[in-house]
């Protein structure tokens, strides 16, 4: 390091002679800080000087070049025009990730979209996303660092990272409009690559209607037989003649309302005796996955809904919770979890989703040449791109048609076809 000038008194504060504005004091303690002094913008004597602080070294381990290369970065901004010690202190006041997050939570997700929306964002936020770069100034976020939070999750859940990518993008984007983010224009979660994602679609077959179909009236009448834990304790375990199991009406009511209606689970959990229209055969719900939508109804799924009692507002009894003024009010139930892993396993359906009970509605509509549109619309798909998986399915009549005509031609031409 080229020698050093004390300045007369000021302490124990040393000015390189060789590179102006840059220098290092040493505490009585012989703590050494390493700074550069400039005057920012246009100069002049009329422009106060600035001193930062690039690093901290001890004797004897003086790093007194690489301090001497840093100044040399600094004061080259500073000669461009720039102000690096208003930069520090504009990204020391820069709101950080995690206080991007709460402010598009509250003033943007809360107010527009599902409280279930909502709920899930907050939960990618706090599980995801603040454990890793909360803290971070989002002014400085970097892709390299979004990169790596999106591999990290994939490790395990690669469908939950693509999703809290598009929530991260969206907040700094948000963030950026607001004014709450100042400096790059570019957003650094732009432009990672999804980890590809596999429909997990299951169609239910006739035999295997059949078999729900069984098992949700022996749940109704005689219970399904009970098949004891072995991981778990059996001391209270029921006597053998009493081993089987009565499932909650309710819950079968919710099972063939989804099945004869291809309707989501919340759509089922949530509608209410008053969104019913018994004559025109529909129910007007109010809040869908797609907002506002009309569930149609048919005769089997009408003929359901007679027969459940009428015990709340809900048609699929739920909780009763206290209101803010004390009094009890019912609530819809959460889920259908417990009651449909013991009718799936007795019906042999393997780990079949609720939700492949939607996808089953459609397929059967679907192959039996209803046309996507129509089936779009039975589902209360927003877009047509959603209703395309089905594609493959809606060519069941046209497959069918090919097979009369080309088997009339083909006995036309004497060519016998070979048995399938």
């Amino acid at each position: 390091m080229a020698a050093l000038s004390k300045r007369p008194n000021e302490g124990s504060i040393y000015y390189d002679r060789r590179l102006t504005g840059f220098g290092l004091r040493m505490s009585s303690a012989g703590q050494i800080s390493y700074f550069v002094e400039f005057r920012p913008g246009s100069g002049g004597r009329r422009v106060s000087k600035r001193r930062i602080v690039i690093g901290r070294d001890e004797p004897p381990m003086f790093r007194a070049d690489h301090a001497r290369s840093a100044a040399e970065q600094y004061l080259a901004r500073v000669r461009l025009g720039g102000d690096p010690a208003g930069d520090r202190a504009a990204s020391r006041s820069a709101p950080t990730v995690t206080e991007v997050l709460d402010d598009y939570l509250k003033n943007r997700v809360a107010r527009l979209r599902k409280a279930s929306t909502h709920a899930l964002y907050s939960g990618y936020a706090r599980i995801h996303i603040q454990p890793r770069i909360g803290s971070r100034p989002a002014n400085l976020l970097s892709r390299a660092e979004v990169t790596s939070l999106h591999a990290k999750i994939g490790q395990s859940h690669p469908v939950t990272a693509n999703r809290v990518i598009v929530m991260l993008r969206a907040a700094l984007d948000y963030a950026a409009r607001e004014g709450l983010v100042q400096g790059s224009s570019v957003n650094p979660a732009v432009g990672i690559d999804a980890y590809r994602e596999r429909l997990r679609e299951k169609y239910l077959s006739a035999e295997e209607f059949r078999r729900l179909g069984e098992t949700l009236e022996l749940a109704v009448t005689e219970g399904l037989m009970w098949h004891p834990d072995p991981s778990k304790n059996l001391k209270h375990a029921p006597a053998p003649e009493n081993r089987r199991i009565m499932i909650d009406p309710f819950a079968i009511a919710a099972i063939r309302l989804l099945v004869l209606t291809g309707a989501r689970l919340r759509e089922i959990l949530n509608l209410k005796w008053e969104q019913i229209d018994f004559e025109q055969g529909m129910a007007l719900l109010p809040e869908s996955k797609t907002g506002r939508r009309v569930l149609v109804l048919g005769e089997a799924a009408l003929s359901v809904l007679r027969a459940i009692p009428r015990t709340g507002a809900f048609v699929v009894a739920g909780i009763q919770v206290r209101g803010p003024d004390g009094q009890l009010v019912d609530a819809p139930r959460s889920d259908l979890n417990r009651p449909w892993k013991r009718i799936r396993t007795h019906a042999k359906l393997g780990n079949l989703r609720l939700h492949d009970l939607r996808h089953s509605f459609a397929s059967v509509g679907a192959s039996a040449g209803l046309g996507l549109y129509v089936v779009g619309q039975l589902l209360g798909h927003r877009s047509p791109s959603t209703t395309s998986r089905y594609a493959h399915i809606a060519n069941a009549p046209l497959t069918q048609a090919s097979n009369a005509i080309s088997l009339s031609i083909a006995e036309s031409l004497g060519v016998r076809s070979s048995p399938s």
